[in-house]
């Protein structure tokens, strides 16, 4: 049976984001089937041509997907073999694990139903989840690929100062207004579904650092995509200087012949993510902005619990008597949707934690969710763990009341004696539940190891007591505590976002200054 690429959930610069940081990557791979790279004669059919390129690509793909933010097929290399390149390149994309978004590299530019058949056929026919696009027929040129059927769901990179030497002739003089024009167009596509992930990006070649610092400068939100960097002679330290955000990121490194023309395709993959990441840190060093800095999943987290209410800002009264700006109530994450991005935050901050050891790999293997709350929580975690990580850990959980028939007991689910435990749970507010539930696992001689929450306050339980609840939980009982969000993120969501009145961020500032821990 084929493989079909499953429906989009995250829009194209969403699920960029997001592996971008769950894989500490910036490195995108280009695909492109060279005939010059090909084991054929010059005397070979389309046909043998087509399984070469396929068997090329495929043999990338299998060597460096775990460094790949990205995959960048080429299409002309595959529109070059008539019919049987689109079914090639259909192949190629399928291969692709999921969880791997695909830039298609088709650089179209056309307007009206001629750009709304190559939307169609880029991202229902060929199953990418972005495209590359010339802007200079205007805004009527991209609409297409980012609004109707594909509004919240595709992306595109936008040429805007190419890396090739002839740029000169014409995109000096315009590729600043391309990128002004790049992020309201992003925000005139989004005007419709309440989004502020911009679903524009912006291809400016590594090649030309002061072209990526004015295009950076004009468009300060969107994703830059950087050719040039290896076989063209592009600066990577002054390209990521010039192009990456302070917080280091922002900016794919697309590379092509690098990968392809070495000898081992996983070695220089991950050589050339490790030369990324150096540059990077040099930028976030420089920068000193690291403080507020805010992953992309916890970013989709609070924006998901805004929309659906459980997080709110206003001035709350808590029973503790304190005034707050926001409210949090995780009971009103109460539908399947809600759950569904509830369970997979939570598996992305734990993946992005000490509780995970590597690559597909945690320091637990039973995840328990004290009753009653704790119950689907724990639940929600075990399957997208699974589902997005290829975590697989048993699950349990504990009634109120012993049961006296039946399996009995309070204990259902996996067997945790002996067995690495993770505790589940929305909140801690005094630690109560969180303390009884590590006294039941430790009778069992069961034997927690951590305890992750969707929320931590991070605030003094006391002015006089400078510990937090959740501070105190890890100190006492020894083990890490790792939540979605804090109200560190909280804040610099607020800083960044630009939708909310300056007097909510200032109503932070002060609540978080006040009662805030570190």
């Amino acid at each position: 049976a084929r493989k079909i690429r499953q429906r989009r959930i995250m829009s194209f610069f969403q699920q960029i984001t997001s592996r971008s940081e769950n894989i500490n990557s910036l490195l995108c791979v280009g695909l492109d089937p060279h005939r010059k790279e090909l084991s054929v004669s010059d005397s070979a059919t389309d046909e043998e041509v087509a399984a070469a390129a396929l068997a090329f690509c495929k043999k990338i793909i299998d060597a460096t997907h775990e460094y790949a933010v990205a995959y960048k097929p080429n299409a002309a290399f595959f529109e070059c073999l008539g019919a049987k390149g689109h079914d090639t390149l259909l192949s190629v994309i399928r291969h692709i694990p999921e969880g791997i978004p695909v830039l298609l590299d088709c650089k179209r530019g056309d307007i009206g139903s001629t750009a709304a058949a190559y939307a169609v056929a880029s991202y229902d026919k060929l199953e990418a989840h972005g495209v590359t696009l010339s802007p200079l027929m205007g805004y009527d040129s991209v609409e297409p690929f980012v609004t109707g059927d594909y509004a919240g769901k595709g992306g595109a990179f936008l040429l805007c100062k190419t890396s090739n030497p002839g740029s000169n002739e014409l995109l000096s003089d315009c590729f600043e207004k391309i990128a002004g024009l790049a992020q309201e167009w992003s925000d005139r596509a989004n005007s419709g579904t309440g989004s502020d992930v911009p679903c524009l990006g912006l291809v400016v070649g590594a090649t030309d650092a002061d072209a990526l610092r004015r295009a950076r400068a004009a468009a300060p939100n969107l994703w830059l995509l950087s050719p040039g960097v290896g076989a063209q002679g592009g600066d990577l330290d002054a390209a990521c200087a010039a192009g990456l955000t302070k917080a280091g990121s922002g900016m794919l490194v697309p590379v092509s012949r690098g990968i392809s023309r070495a000898e081992d395709h996983g070695v220089a993959a991950k050589e050339l993510r490790d030369n990324i990441n150096a540059a990077r840190a040099k930028v976030v060093a420089a920068s000193g902005e690291v403080s507020n800095a805010i992953e992309g999943f916890q970013t989709e987290f609070i924006q998901f619990a805004l929309v659906q209410g459980v997080l709110k800002f206003g001035t709350f009264t808590l029973k503790s008597g304190r005034e707050s700006p926001y409210f949090f109530n995780a009971g009103l994450f109460d539908s399947g949707a809600a759950l569904f991005k509830l369970g997979k935050a939570y598996a992305a901050s734990i993946m992005k934690s000490e509780l995970a050891v590597g690559r597909g790999e945690v320091k637990f293997e039973v995840i328990f969710g004290p009753a009653y709350k704790g119950i689907s929580l724990g639940a929600i975690v075990a399957a997208a763990l699974y589902s997005d990580f290829g975590v697989d850990v048993g699950f349990a959980y504990n009634r109120k009341e012993a049961k006296d028939h039946g399996e009995g007991g309070k204990l259902v689910g996996a067997d945790m004696k002996g067995k690495k435990v993770l505790v589940v749970d929305d909140v801690i507010s005094a630690g109560t539940a969180i303390r009884e539930s590590h006294e039941m696992l430790t009778k069992i001689e069961a034997i927690p190891v951590g305890v992750s929450i969707a929320l931590d306050r991070a605030e003094k339980r006391a002015l006089d007591d400078p510990v937090s609840a959740v501070q105190a939980v890890a100190r006492d009982l020894n083990i890490p505590v790792v939540s979605i969000v804090g109200l560190k993120q909280l804040f610099g969501f607020l800083s960044s976002s630009g939708e909310f009145d300056a007097s909510i961020l200032e109503a932070v500032k002060a609540y978080r200054a006040q009662y805030g821990v570190d």
